[in-house]
């Protein structure tokens, strides 16, 4: 595929300004938007993650499934003849390039689940073709790739979305409405827990023969040629830079989704992040224990706040505790918002929200209802966006990358190291007063597989 001049140079001529208004509205060409009858669907990444595309692509018209691991292909296959006998088996293949080249005129959609390190170089491919795009969190291995693909789909105008389920859900546009109207007032702190501890210390174990029915080439993609060696395939691929993204790269899309909207963090232009916290870690592995600081200046009509977030449970911070014994409840995957006028809880993927103060709850009356409704889960809300043109709710332009960037600049601050200020400006997609971090902004791609 040849790649574009603007998407090599991007860091240098291209600015993405990721204030957009949230859930803003997007136009999408009627030459993009399905016609009657079932979606010409292709999965890309069929095990683990990938089930629940899997069971999505087999209610319409499953063309193709991809998947780097012999086995877990066949299991989909099986999934897919076993439910639809008298349909035509879904291609199969190991490598997303061949399967997107030469499927490309029969598909309608594609969704991808795979490790992150490989987000990215599949979905623009896709959007290259033109072809909307479903991808589960995060949407890319760097904040750099998640720009380049919501310039991509902009200027190509094919619908995506990021597979952050809670941003669907109707607790989420409850939490962004009640904090909007002030449920409590004016909200100074924001405390998340994210529930993993990825990561570690150390190099790589001994290498060891490649599985058999791995294909370990499609596996690395665009990250530097390794061996096999033990804690990659199929999940401990989490804890090592070149493939994961942390702790916060793999839940802070989930828990912090609502901080970052219900307290309109995307407005802000710049803000500072900085490790206060962290374990281990190494130029191969992700650091633990893990609690990061981000200080978000004013903005729209919100003051100052300053957003932690913690790897873990075993992290919290005293205000933490102090709540979980005041409102007698034990905090897990959830996050304590204080503000002038009482606390407020949301649950991880926003599975909750509500006021933790009894007086205040019974005053504070319902807030008004502006956010548009999600059309089921985010591939159902995807595949309602391609059937009627509406924009899925967490769209890469609009919603998916400027919470995705958000998320990842806390990786900045843990290779900073404790203690140290990341100055991060927005538009610029860069760290300004340690220009030595901007390199980790994006990566180095094997040829063949650039973003």
């Amino acid at each position: 595929m040849k790649l574009k001049a603007t998407r090599r140079e991007f860091l240098k001529k291209t600015a993405l300004a990721t204030g957009a208004t949230f859930a803003a509205p997007y136009l999408i060409p009627r030459s993009v938007r399905a016609q009657e009858g079932k979606l010409g669907v292709a999965v890309i990444g069929a095990g683990g993650m990938g089930g629940y595309a899997v069971d999505l692509a087999l209610r319409e018209r499953c063309v193709a499934l991809c998947d780097i691991d012999d086995g877990k292909l066949a299991e989909a296959l099986k999934k897919a003849t076993d439910r639809a006998p008298d349909l035509p088996a879904p291609k199969a293949y190991a490598d997303f390039r061949v399967l997107l080249e030469e499927c490309a005129n029969d598909l309608d959609v594609v969704l991808i689940s795979t490790p992150d390190h490989t987000h990215a170089p599949a979905a623009i491919r896709a959007i290259d073709l033109g072809k909307p795009v479903f991808v589960q969190k995060p949407m890319a291995h760097n904040i750099r790739e998640c720009a380049v693909l919501a310039k991509a789909a902009k200027d190509k105008g094919v619908l995506t979305q990021m597979g952050n389920q809670g941003h669907c859900s109707g607790t989420f546009r409850r939490a962004c409405e009640e904090l909007w109207a002030g449920a409590v007032g004016n909200v100074t702190e924001t405390h998340s827990l994210l529930g993993r501890n990825f990561g570690g210390t150390g190099t790589r174990p001994e290498t060891k023969p490649v599985p058999p029915g791995v294909h370990w080439d499609e596996w690395l993609g665009p990250a530097p040629y390794r061996d096999y060696h033990d804690g990659l395939h199929p999940f401990g691929w989490r804890n090592w830079r070149d493939f994961g993204t942390g702790s916060v790269g793999d839940m802070a899309c989930h828990n912090v989704d609502c901080v970052f909207f219900g307290l309109k963090v995307y407005e802000a232009k710049t803000y500072t992040i900085e490790c206060l916290n962290t374990n281990g870690g190494s130029e191969e592995m992700c650091a633990q224990d893990n609690v990061v600081r981000y200080d978000i200046p004013a903005r729209a009509d919100m003051p100052p706040v300053q957003v932690y977030v913690y790897d873990h449970g075993g992290l919290k911070s005293e205000v933490m505790k102090e709540a979980e014994k005041e409102f007698g409840i034990e905090l897990g995957e959830d996050t304590l918002y204080i503000g002038d006028k009482g606390h407020y809880l949301t649950g991880g993927h926003a599975s909750s929200a509500r006021i933790l103060d009894e007086a205040r709850a019974k005053e504070f009356g319902e807030p008004p209802k502006v956010l548009p409704e999600a059309h089921g889960g985010p591939i159902e809300d995807l595949y309602f966006g391609i059937r009627n043109g509406t924009s899925p709710v967490s769209n890469f332009p609009d919603s998916a990358t400027p919470l995705t960037a958000f998320v990842l600049s806390a990786l900045l601050a843990q290779r900073a190291g404790v203690g140290k200020k990341v100055e991060w400006d927005v538009e610029k997609t860069e760290c300004t007063n340690m220009p030595e971090l901007n390199e980790y902004v994006g990566r180095t791609y094997r040829s063949g597989w650039e973003v």
